[in-house]
Protein backbone atom coordinates (compact mmCIF):
# COMPACT_ATOMS: atom_id res chain seq x y z
CA UNK A 1 0.00 0.00 0.00
CA UNK A 2 1.21 3.47 -0.88
CA UNK A 3 2.19 5.70 1.55
CA UNK A 4 0.40 9.21 1.62
CA UNK A 5 2.47 12.34 1.48
CA UNK A 6 1.91 14.96 4.05
CA UNK A 7 0.78 18.45 2.91
CA UNK A 8 3.36 20.66 2.81
CA UNK A 9 2.20 24.23 3.92
CA UNK A 10 2.68 26.68 0.73
CA UNK A 11 5.25 29.11 2.74
CA UNK A 12 7.42 26.28 3.56
CA UNK A 13 7.13 25.07 -0.17
CA UNK A 14 8.21 28.06 -1.52
CA UNK A 15 10.97 28.33 0.77
CA UNK A 16 12.09 24.58 -0.11
CA UNK A 17 12.14 25.32 -3.84
CA UNK A 18 13.71 29.03 -3.42
CA UNK A 19 16.44 27.29 -1.42
CA UNK A 20 17.15 24.77 -4.39
CA UNK A 21 17.16 27.42 -7.17
CA UNK A 22 19.07 29.56 -5.29
CA UNK A 23 21.94 26.77 -5.11
CA UNK A 24 21.17 25.31 -8.58
CA UNK A 25 21.79 29.16 -9.95
CA UNK A 26 25.06 29.47 -8.26
CA UNK A 27 25.98 26.03 -9.17
CA UNK A 28 25.24 26.81 -12.97
CA UNK A 29 26.99 30.11 -12.81
CA UNK A 30 29.89 28.85 -11.52
CA UNK A 31 29.90 25.72 -14.40
CA UNK A 32 28.81 27.95 -17.39
CA UNK A 33 30.97 31.02 -16.67
CA UNK A 34 34.01 28.57 -17.98
CA UNK A 35 31.99 27.81 -21.34
CA UNK A 36 32.77 31.30 -22.04
CA UNK A 37 35.60 32.04 -20.73
CA UNK A 38 37.34 28.81 -22.96
CA UNK A 39 35.62 30.17 -25.99
CA UNK A 40 36.74 33.94 -25.32
CA UNK A 41 39.93 33.77 -23.53
CA UNK A 42 41.15 30.39 -22.48
CA UNK A 43 42.56 29.31 -26.08
CA UNK A 44 45.47 32.27 -25.49
CA UNK A 45 45.66 32.31 -21.84
CA UNK A 46 46.75 28.23 -21.56
CA UNK A 47 47.32 27.07 -24.35
CA UNK A 48 49.08 29.89 -26.68
CA UNK A 49 52.07 27.88 -28.53
CA UNK A 50 48.91 25.79 -30.68
CA UNK A 51 47.58 27.55 -33.79
CA UNK A 52 44.30 29.34 -33.15
CA UNK A 53 41.90 26.19 -34.62
CA UNK A 54 44.39 23.90 -32.10
CA UNK A 55 43.93 26.31 -28.82
CA UNK A 56 40.29 26.65 -29.00
CA UNK A 57 40.26 22.88 -29.79
CA UNK A 58 42.22 22.31 -26.47
CA UNK A 59 40.32 24.94 -24.77
CA UNK A 60 37.12 23.53 -25.51
CA UNK A 61 38.75 20.12 -24.81
CA UNK A 62 39.57 21.21 -20.74
CA UNK A 63 35.80 22.28 -20.78
CA UNK A 64 34.65 18.75 -21.89
CA UNK A 65 36.87 17.19 -18.73
CA UNK A 66 34.29 18.80 -16.49
CA UNK A 67 31.38 16.99 -18.14
CA UNK A 68 33.20 13.68 -17.96
CA UNK A 69 33.58 14.21 -14.55
CA UNK A 70 29.66 14.78 -14.19
CA UNK A 71 28.93 11.32 -13.86
CA UNK A 72 31.25 10.68 -11.78
CA UNK A 73 29.91 13.08 -9.31
CA UNK A 74 26.19 11.76 -10.26
CA UNK A 75 27.03 7.93 -9.18
CA UNK A 76 29.12 9.14 -5.98
CA UNK A 77 26.76 11.85 -4.24
CA UNK A 78 23.61 9.58 -5.70
CA UNK A 79 24.70 6.97 -3.85
CA UNK A 80 25.08 8.69 -0.99
CA UNK A 81 22.04 10.42 -1.27
CA UNK A 82 20.38 7.52 -1.13
CA UNK A 83 21.90 6.23 1.72
CA UNK A 84 22.20 9.48 4.14
CA UNK A 85 19.71 11.57 2.99
CA UNK A 86 18.81 14.50 0.09
CA UNK A 87 20.11 17.40 2.39
CA UNK A 88 23.38 16.58 3.38
CA UNK A 89 24.39 16.11 -0.49
CA UNK A 90 22.67 19.69 -1.26
CA UNK A 91 25.37 21.82 0.60
CA UNK A 92 28.34 19.57 0.12
CA UNK A 93 28.30 19.99 -3.65
CA UNK A 94 27.79 23.45 -3.60
CA UNK A 95 30.61 24.06 -1.35
CA UNK A 96 32.94 22.02 -4.00
CA UNK A 97 31.81 23.54 -6.75
CA UNK A 98 31.95 27.06 -5.25
CA UNK A 99 35.51 26.39 -3.89
CA UNK A 100 36.84 24.66 -7.80
CA UNK A 101 35.31 27.78 -9.34
CA UNK A 102 37.02 30.31 -6.79
CA UNK A 103 40.66 28.47 -7.57
CA UNK A 104 40.24 28.91 -11.16
CA UNK A 105 40.01 32.79 -11.00
CA UNK A 106 43.47 32.84 -9.20
CA UNK A 107 44.79 30.42 -11.27
CA UNK A 108 48.43 31.35 -12.95
CA UNK A 109 48.56 31.52 -17.05
CA UNK A 110 50.51 29.83 -19.00
CA UNK A 111 53.38 32.63 -19.65
CA UNK A 112 53.55 32.26 -15.91
CA UNK A 113 54.21 28.61 -14.79
CA UNK A 114 54.16 27.18 -18.05
CA UNK A 115 52.82 23.70 -18.51
CA UNK A 116 51.61 23.16 -14.84
CA UNK A 117 48.90 26.15 -15.85
CA UNK A 118 46.41 23.81 -18.19
CA UNK A 119 47.00 20.66 -15.97
CA UNK A 120 45.99 22.72 -12.94
CA UNK A 121 43.06 24.15 -14.69
CA UNK A 122 41.88 20.35 -15.76
CA UNK A 123 42.23 19.44 -12.30
CA UNK A 124 39.89 22.17 -11.15
CA UNK A 125 37.46 21.24 -14.29
CA UNK A 126 37.24 17.72 -13.01
CA UNK A 127 36.47 19.47 -9.39
CA UNK A 128 34.05 21.60 -11.04
CA UNK A 129 32.13 18.67 -12.81
CA UNK A 130 32.05 16.36 -10.15
CA UNK A 131 30.13 18.57 -7.49
CA UNK A 132 27.65 19.63 -10.66
CA UNK A 133 27.15 15.99 -11.21
CA UNK A 134 25.82 15.54 -7.69
CA UNK A 135 23.97 18.46 -7.38
CA UNK A 136 21.04 18.81 -9.80
CA UNK A 137 19.66 15.38 -7.95
CA UNK A 138 19.62 16.46 -4.76
CA UNK A 139 17.90 20.12 -6.03
CA UNK A 140 14.92 18.25 -7.87
CA UNK A 141 14.49 15.50 -5.20
CA UNK A 142 14.48 18.20 -2.46
CA UNK A 143 11.65 19.53 -4.36
CA UNK A 144 9.83 16.93 -6.46
CA UNK A 145 9.49 14.95 -2.70
CA UNK A 146 7.63 17.55 -0.90
CA UNK A 147 5.40 19.00 -3.43
CA UNK A 148 1.88 17.81 -4.09
CA UNK A 149 1.34 15.20 -6.62
CA UNK A 150 -0.90 17.33 -9.19
CA UNK A 151 2.36 19.92 -9.20
CA UNK A 152 5.42 18.08 -9.10
CA UNK A 153 6.35 19.11 -12.56
CA UNK A 154 5.06 22.82 -11.78
CA UNK A 155 7.07 23.20 -8.81
CA UNK A 156 10.43 21.12 -9.78
CA UNK A 157 10.71 23.06 -12.80
CA UNK A 158 12.06 25.91 -10.72
CA UNK A 159 15.12 23.88 -10.20
CA UNK A 160 15.35 24.28 -13.80
CA UNK A 161 15.60 27.69 -13.95
CA UNK A 162 18.90 27.93 -12.29
CA UNK A 163 20.13 27.47 -15.39
CA UNK A 164 18.89 29.91 -17.69
CA UNK A 165 19.39 32.62 -14.34
CA UNK A 166 22.76 31.11 -14.10
CA UNK A 167 23.48 31.21 -17.61
CA UNK A 168 21.90 35.49 -17.66
CA UNK A 169 24.73 35.59 -14.73
CA UNK A 170 27.83 34.16 -16.36
CA UNK A 171 27.11 35.77 -19.92
CA UNK A 172 26.03 39.48 -17.76
CA UNK A 173 29.27 39.23 -15.88
CA UNK A 174 31.77 38.70 -19.35
CA UNK A 175 29.44 41.34 -21.05
CA UNK A 176 30.82 43.68 -18.56
CA UNK A 177 34.56 42.69 -18.25
CA UNK A 178 34.81 42.42 -21.83
CA UNK A 179 34.20 46.17 -21.91
CA UNK A 180 37.72 46.88 -20.46
CA UNK A 181 40.67 47.10 -22.76
CA UNK A 182 41.49 43.97 -24.28
CA UNK A 183 45.27 43.75 -22.54
CA UNK A 184 42.91 44.70 -18.78
CA UNK A 185 40.79 41.68 -20.09
CA UNK A 186 43.25 39.35 -21.25
CA UNK A 187 45.43 40.07 -17.80
CA UNK A 188 42.72 40.08 -15.09
CA UNK A 189 39.44 40.83 -16.28
CA UNK A 190 38.49 37.24 -17.29
CA UNK A 191 39.22 36.12 -13.74
CA UNK A 192 36.61 38.17 -11.69
CA UNK A 193 33.59 35.68 -12.57
CA UNK A 194 34.95 33.11 -10.71
CA UNK A 195 36.34 35.13 -7.98
CA UNK A 196 32.90 37.12 -7.02
CA UNK A 197 31.20 33.28 -6.96
CA UNK A 198 33.08 33.06 -3.13
CA UNK A 199 30.09 35.37 -2.08
CA UNK A 200 27.75 33.11 -4.06
CA UNK A 201 28.96 30.10 -2.09
CA UNK A 202 28.66 31.98 1.20
CA UNK A 203 24.96 32.74 0.63
CA UNK A 204 23.70 29.39 -1.00
CA UNK A 205 25.11 27.34 1.50
CA UNK A 206 23.82 29.46 4.31
CA UNK A 207 19.97 29.02 2.27
CA UNK A 208 20.78 25.37 1.62
CA UNK A 209 21.54 24.55 5.85
CA UNK A 210 17.75 25.67 6.35
CA UNK A 211 15.93 23.03 4.35
CA UNK A 212 14.72 19.79 6.34
CA UNK A 213 14.79 16.47 4.89
CA UNK A 214 12.31 15.31 2.39
CA UNK A 215 8.97 12.98 3.79
CA UNK A 216 9.96 10.56 1.28
CA UNK A 217 13.10 9.83 2.24
CA UNK A 218 12.24 9.74 5.88
CA UNK A 219 9.51 7.14 5.52
CA UNK A 220 11.86 4.88 3.55
CA UNK A 221 14.28 5.53 6.71
CA UNK A 222 11.93 4.77 9.03
CA UNK A 223 10.83 1.71 7.66
CA UNK A 224 13.93 0.34 6.30
CA UNK A 225 13.71 0.26 2.99
CA UNK A 226 17.49 1.89 1.77
CA UNK A 227 19.31 0.56 -0.61
CA UNK A 228 22.67 -1.21 0.33
CA UNK A 229 24.18 -0.37 -3.34
CA UNK A 230 21.90 2.46 -5.09
CA UNK A 231 23.98 2.62 -8.27
CA UNK A 232 24.09 -0.57 -8.92
CA UNK A 233 20.61 -1.54 -8.16
CA UNK A 234 19.84 1.22 -10.46
CA UNK A 235 21.79 0.38 -13.20
CA UNK A 236 21.88 -2.99 -12.59
CA UNK A 237 18.16 -4.08 -11.96
CA UNK A 238 16.43 -1.03 -14.18
CA UNK A 239 18.88 -0.85 -17.25
CA UNK A 240 16.12 -0.10 -19.62
CA UNK A 241 14.73 2.92 -17.83
CA UNK A 242 18.45 3.71 -16.92
CA UNK A 243 18.85 3.82 -21.13
CA UNK A 244 15.76 5.63 -21.39
CA UNK A 245 16.84 8.61 -19.38
CA UNK A 246 20.13 8.70 -20.92
CA UNK A 247 18.69 8.89 -24.27
CA UNK A 248 15.84 11.25 -23.13
CA UNK A 249 18.81 13.66 -22.43
CA UNK A 250 21.04 13.59 -25.19
CA UNK A 251 19.22 15.91 -27.84
CA UNK A 252 18.40 18.55 -25.30
CA UNK A 253 21.60 18.80 -23.62
CA UNK A 254 23.78 18.94 -26.91
CA UNK A 255 21.56 21.64 -28.49
CA UNK A 256 21.65 23.94 -25.35
CA UNK A 257 25.65 23.59 -25.21
CA UNK A 258 25.94 24.15 -28.97
CA UNK A 259 23.92 27.07 -28.81
CA UNK A 260 25.70 28.69 -25.77
CA UNK A 261 29.31 27.25 -26.47
CA UNK A 262 29.78 26.36 -30.98
CA UNK A 263 27.39 29.00 -32.07
CA UNK A 264 28.99 32.16 -29.97
CA UNK A 265 32.47 30.92 -31.26
CA UNK A 266 31.66 29.99 -34.85
CA UNK A 267 29.61 33.29 -34.83
CA UNK A 268 32.62 35.02 -33.46
CA UNK A 269 35.31 33.62 -35.30
CA UNK A 270 33.92 32.08 -38.78
CA UNK A 271 31.32 34.80 -39.44
CA UNK A 272 32.69 37.73 -37.98
CA UNK A 273 29.81 38.48 -35.53
CA UNK A 274 30.53 40.99 -32.41
CA UNK A 275 31.35 38.67 -29.36
CA UNK A 276 28.88 41.20 -27.04
CA UNK A 277 25.58 40.57 -29.80
CA UNK A 278 26.18 36.79 -29.89
CA UNK A 279 26.21 37.11 -25.79
CA UNK A 280 23.49 39.64 -25.27
CA UNK A 281 21.69 36.95 -28.03
CA UNK A 282 22.38 34.55 -25.33
CA UNK A 283 21.13 36.13 -22.69
CA UNK A 284 17.65 36.94 -24.18
CA UNK A 285 16.98 33.79 -24.79
CA UNK A 286 17.75 32.65 -21.64
CA UNK A 287 15.27 35.05 -19.98
CA UNK A 288 12.25 33.89 -21.76
CA UNK A 289 13.12 30.60 -20.59
CA UNK A 290 12.31 32.39 -16.71
CA UNK A 291 8.86 32.07 -18.38
CA UNK A 292 8.95 29.07 -20.64
CA UNK A 293 10.54 26.18 -18.43
CA UNK A 294 7.71 27.09 -15.83
CA UNK A 295 5.35 27.04 -18.64
CA UNK A 296 6.54 23.16 -19.94
CA UNK A 297 6.72 22.46 -15.81
CA UNK A 298 2.68 23.25 -15.41
CA UNK A 299 1.95 21.74 -19.07
CA UNK A 300 3.49 18.71 -17.78
CA UNK A 301 0.88 18.37 -15.03
CA UNK A 302 -1.63 18.37 -17.53
CA UNK A 303 -0.80 16.72 -20.46
CA UNK A 304 2.05 14.19 -19.13
CA UNK A 305 6.03 14.29 -18.95
CA UNK A 306 6.37 12.42 -22.47
CA UNK A 307 4.57 14.65 -25.12
CA UNK A 308 6.42 17.37 -24.27
CA UNK A 309 10.09 15.41 -25.19
CA UNK A 310 8.44 14.21 -28.03
CA UNK A 311 7.27 17.53 -29.47
CA UNK A 312 10.74 19.01 -28.11
CA UNK A 313 12.57 16.48 -30.52
CA UNK A 314 10.42 16.93 -33.49
CA UNK A 315 11.29 20.65 -33.26
CA UNK A 316 15.24 20.10 -33.05
CA UNK A 317 15.31 17.79 -36.21
CA UNK A 318 12.49 20.36 -38.26
CA UNK A 319 14.87 23.57 -36.72
CA UNK A 320 18.35 22.11 -37.00
CA UNK A 321 19.20 23.54 -40.68
CA UNK A 322 17.03 26.58 -40.54
CA UNK A 323 19.03 27.81 -37.18
CA UNK A 324 22.34 28.47 -39.34
CA UNK A 325 20.92 29.43 -41.85
CA UNK A 326 19.46 32.50 -39.80
CA UNK A 327 22.76 32.77 -38.04
CA UNK A 328 24.54 33.03 -41.74
CA UNK A 329 22.19 35.71 -42.78
CA UNK A 330 23.85 38.17 -40.35
CA UNK A 331 20.70 39.98 -39.77
CA UNK A 332 20.54 40.92 -36.15
CA UNK A 333 16.93 40.25 -35.78
CA UNK A 334 17.10 37.13 -36.80
CA UNK A 335 20.01 35.61 -35.34
CA UNK A 336 18.36 37.29 -31.63
CA UNK A 337 15.27 35.17 -33.42
CA UNK A 338 16.93 31.89 -34.27
CA UNK A 339 18.71 31.66 -30.57
CA UNK A 340 16.18 32.33 -28.38
CA UNK A 341 13.28 30.15 -30.49
CA UNK A 342 15.94 27.11 -30.26
CA UNK A 343 16.86 27.54 -26.47
CA UNK A 344 13.28 28.10 -25.85
CA UNK A 345 11.40 24.75 -27.35
CA UNK A 346 14.93 22.46 -28.77
CA UNK A 347 15.99 23.11 -24.76
CA UNK A 348 13.22 24.59 -22.76
CA UNK A 349 10.23 22.26 -23.61
CA UNK A 350 12.14 19.00 -22.66
CA UNK A 351 14.68 20.64 -20.00
CA UNK A 352 11.36 22.08 -17.92
CA UNK A 353 9.73 18.87 -17.22
CA UNK A 354 13.23 17.17 -16.17
CA UNK A 355 13.50 17.79 -13.00
CA UNK A 356 10.24 15.78 -12.38
CA UNK A 357 10.58 13.28 -15.04
CA UNK A 358 13.60 11.97 -14.60
CA UNK A 359 13.36 11.14 -10.73
CA UNK A 360 9.70 9.85 -11.24
CA UNK A 361 11.26 6.85 -13.37
CA UNK A 362 13.39 5.23 -10.73
CA UNK A 363 12.01 4.29 -7.39
CA UNK A 364 12.39 5.99 -4.16
CA UNK A 365 15.13 3.50 -3.41
CA UNK A 366 17.53 4.72 -6.11
CA UNK A 367 15.82 7.63 -7.43
CA UNK A 368 18.91 9.74 -6.46
CA UNK A 369 21.30 7.75 -7.82
CA UNK A 370 19.34 6.37 -11.13
CA UNK A 371 17.86 10.20 -12.00
CA UNK A 372 21.65 11.97 -11.48
CA UNK A 373 23.58 9.04 -13.16
CA UNK A 374 21.45 8.36 -15.88
CA UNK A 375 21.01 12.69 -16.38
CA UNK A 376 24.84 13.07 -15.74
CA UNK A 377 25.92 10.30 -18.21
CA UNK A 378 23.77 12.14 -21.14
CA UNK A 379 25.78 15.30 -20.20
CA UNK A 380 28.72 13.97 -20.20
CA UNK A 381 28.30 12.36 -24.16
CA UNK A 382 25.91 15.04 -25.47
CA UNK A 383 26.98 18.22 -23.59
CA UNK A 384 30.60 17.53 -23.67
CA UNK A 385 31.23 16.87 -27.02
CA UNK A 386 28.80 18.19 -29.17
CA UNK A 387 30.64 21.71 -29.29
CA UNK A 388 34.28 20.23 -29.73
CA UNK A 389 32.97 17.61 -32.37
CA UNK A 390 31.12 20.70 -34.16
CA UNK A 391 34.41 23.16 -34.03
CA UNK A 392 36.24 20.28 -35.60
CA UNK A 393 33.97 19.47 -37.84
CA UNK A 394 33.59 23.09 -39.23
CA UNK A 395 37.38 23.23 -39.34
CA UNK A 396 37.75 20.18 -41.82
CA UNK A 397 34.26 20.87 -43.64
CA UNK A 398 34.18 24.81 -43.64
CA UNK A 399 30.10 24.83 -43.49
CA UNK A 400 27.77 23.50 -41.08
CA UNK A 401 25.84 20.76 -42.93
CA UNK A 402 27.20 18.13 -40.75
CA UNK A 403 26.55 20.06 -37.13
CA UNK A 404 22.85 19.97 -38.49
CA UNK A 405 23.03 16.28 -39.57
CA UNK A 406 24.94 16.02 -36.36
CA UNK A 407 21.97 17.19 -34.35
CA UNK A 408 19.24 15.46 -36.17
CA UNK A 409 20.75 12.37 -35.09
CA UNK A 410 20.74 13.18 -31.77
CA UNK A 411 17.10 14.26 -31.67
CA UNK A 412 16.42 11.20 -33.12
CA UNK A 413 18.12 8.85 -30.53
CA UNK A 414 15.49 11.25 -28.06
CA UNK A 415 12.41 10.73 -29.83
CA UNK A 416 13.43 6.69 -29.41
CA UNK A 417 13.52 7.03 -25.98
CA UNK A 418 10.52 9.17 -25.34
CA UNK A 419 8.38 6.64 -27.49
CA UNK A 420 10.12 4.03 -25.58
CA UNK A 421 9.21 5.80 -22.15
CA UNK A 422 6.18 6.08 -19.94
CA UNK A 423 4.22 8.32 -18.85
CA UNK A 424 4.58 9.28 -14.96
CA UNK A 425 2.72 11.90 -14.45
CA UNK A 426 0.48 11.58 -10.66
CA UNK A 427 2.14 7.98 -10.19
CA UNK A 428 2.88 7.41 -6.22
CA UNK A 429 6.66 8.45 -4.97
CA UNK A 430 6.83 6.15 -2.63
Amino acid sequence: MTATAPVVERPRMNSIVFASCFGTIIEWYDFLIYATAATLVFNKAFFPTFDPLASTLAALGTYAVGFLARPLGGALFGHFGDRLGRKSMLVLTLFIMGIGTFCIGLLPTYASIGALAPIILVVLRLIQGIGLGGEWGGASLMVLEHAPADRRGFYASFVQIGFPIGLVLASLAFSLVTKLPEADFASYGWRIPFLVSIVLLAVGTFVRARVPETPVFERLKKRDGLSGNPVVEAVGKNTRTFLIAVGLKLSEVSWVYMLTVFVVGYATTQLGLPKRMMLDAVIYAAICELISLPLFGWLSDKIGRRPLFILGALFTIAFAFPLFWMLESRSVALIFAAVMIAMNFGHGMMFGPESAYFPELFGSRVRYSGASFGFQVSAALGGGFSPLIATAMVGYFGGTAGVSIMMIILALITLAAALAARETRGDPLD
